[in-house]
């Protein structure tokens, strides 16, 4: 249960542990921010959900999910404002709560992002070789091009990420530039098409399904419900797989220029414009073709081909995998940045933690993080598992919001460069909205996750509680940027 000092957390800027360079500024985060929250699924969860969960009803479930996913980024940005380290919850929940707890917020991360940036490469691979077809080009073997790609991609930016966090900084920034105009010609397009009609009063009677319960509210209740305000709410906690992403913003915050109010802004400026985007395009989603006339599997091309206006679909596939891009590059960012602070506090090892005297980045846990994440996108069936992506988020969503309660008794004398309104109010309700969401995942998904969070603890139990830099508490707490770590 072994606390890390604030003054031990924070970086240089308090005269402690930094050794990474300064390279985002407020408007870096907010594209940093957009860079992993819009993706593919801005042309396609609006109208798998309108279909299958919650009828026109989507865009309450987008409102819905923003608002939930706002009250955790306004605990996220109270934290971050406090705690400036790029291990962002990790290390908020080593200062707060411990280190064991640390930990397994660490390992919870590890899975969010590590599995996140597989399932993503191998969603980008599948899209690729899709917007090849739709353009004519025939391929003798799609499923071995596909694998190619994911390869091609994770290696491409593996390389990015590892060599310049400006030059990474750059393609985001044109990239993410690139995907809001294809999203614009989506919107300027579709909204000439879009019927009044198909909207209804945004509620379709509630259906029960036959499927067996299989998310743990279904099996609580004893049944599976689609449509009314159980499916709109069911679909709010598929959306908010959306939005997650913000929280990677934090882990940012040592490389970023005057952290304690950049961040917090970052964080929630990316939310908000993300939360307006995603509820537009599902406006247009919703309006241009009635809900039980919804392709499943191309929504948003299928709508526009029945426009007449079948240009439109290479316009997306385009978005879609300038989408995808992004959000892998952010990915590998973030979770750079949590194994780097967790390597420099000990609980895994250390080396990982060295950082190139040329390109000033972690670019030894760089290229274990982009060898990991081949493996698990060229031989795991992942597209499966990205449940576990949300779970994991949301496990750590939880400790945030309760941690900004935490610190407001324990460590009020922190400076804090944004505070989160109404507290104890707010966080509460964010945990609240975090459960619910939790909830609405599959039971199975649960099963996995618990597994693999007792194999994190005994990995702990095994490393990481000997080696930490806590373990010698006779001992200063050695600077984070010391030793191996230089710049």
């Amino acid at each position: 249960m072994r606390r890390l000092p604030p003054s031990a957390a924070t970086g240089l800027r308090t005269g402690a542990r930094h050794s990474l360079a300064e390279v985002y500024r407020p408007a870096d985060l907010v594209v940093l921010g957009l860079g992993v929250m819009i993706g593919a699924g801005i042309f396609s969860v609006a109208g798998r959900q309108a279909a299958t969960a919650a009828g026109p009803g989507v865009i309450l479930s987008f409102m819905i999910a923003g608002i939930a996913c706002l009250l955790a980024c306004l605990c996220y940005a109270e934290l971050s404002s406090t705690i400036p380290a790029s291990g962002s919850a990790y290390t908020f929940t080593y200062v707060i709560f411990g280190e064991v707890w640390a930990w397994v917020i660490g390992w919870a991360l590890i899975l969010e992002l590590q599995l996140a940036a597989a399932v993503v490469a191998r969603a980008w691979g599948e899209i690729a070789v899709g917007a090849l077809a739709n353009a004519g080009v025939r391929l003798p073997s799609p499923g071995r091009v596909a694998d190619l790609l994911v390869l091609a991609i994770l290696v491409l930016l593996t390389g990015v990420v590892a060599l310049s966090a400006r030059v990474g900084l750059r393609a985001l920034w044109v990239m993410v530039a690139a995907k809001l105009l294809a999203i614009g010609a989506v919107i300027v397009v579709g909204l000439p098409h879009v019927d009044a009609r198909n909207f209804g009063d945004f509620y379709v009677p509630p259906k029960t399904l036959t499927t067996a319960p299989a998310t743990v509210l279904e099996i609580v209740v004893g049944e599976s419900h689609a449509f009314g305000w159980f499916g709109i709410f069911s679909a709010a906690s598929a959306i908010a797989f959306a939005y997650i992403g913000f929280d990677v913003v934090a882990t940012a915050a040592e490389e970023t220029v005057n952290a304690q109010r950049a961040v917090p802004k970052g964080m929630i400026r990316s939310l908000v414009v993300a939360t307006v985007v995603y509820v537009v395009v599902a406006v247009v989603m919703v309006g241009m073709v009635s809900y039980t006339k919804i392709s499943v599997d191309a929504p948003l091309a299928s709508a526009f081909r029945a426009a007449g206006e079948g240009w439109m679909a290479h316009v997306i596939d385009v978005g879609a995998l300038l989408g995808l891009t992004t959000v892998i590059l952010v990915l590998m960012v973030g979770q750079t940045r949590v194994l780097f602070s967790m390597a420099r506090d000990g609980l895994i090892p250390r080396g990982l933690a060295a950082v190139s005297r040329r390109y000033h980045t972690p670019s030894r846990v760089t290229l274990v993080i982009g060898g990991v994440a081949i493996v698990l996108a060229e031989f795991v069936p992942v597209l499966t598992l990205q449940e576990l992506v949300v779970l994991g988020t949301l496990f750590a969503f939880g400790f945030v919001a309760a941690g900004v309660i935490v610190m407001r008794r324990r460590m009020p004398h922190l400076e804090r460069g944004f505070r989160v309104p109404l507290s104890p109010v707010v966080p509460a309700l964010s945990l609240v909205a975090t459960f619910w969401l939790m909830v609405n995942l599959r039971l199975l998904t649960w099963v996995w996750f618990a597994l693999w969070m007792v194999f994190g603890l005994g990995v702990y139990l095994a490393y990481g509680r000997r080696h930490s830099v806590l373990a010698r508490p006779a001992a200063p707490v050695p600077a984070r940027g010391g030793g191996r770590h230089r710049r």
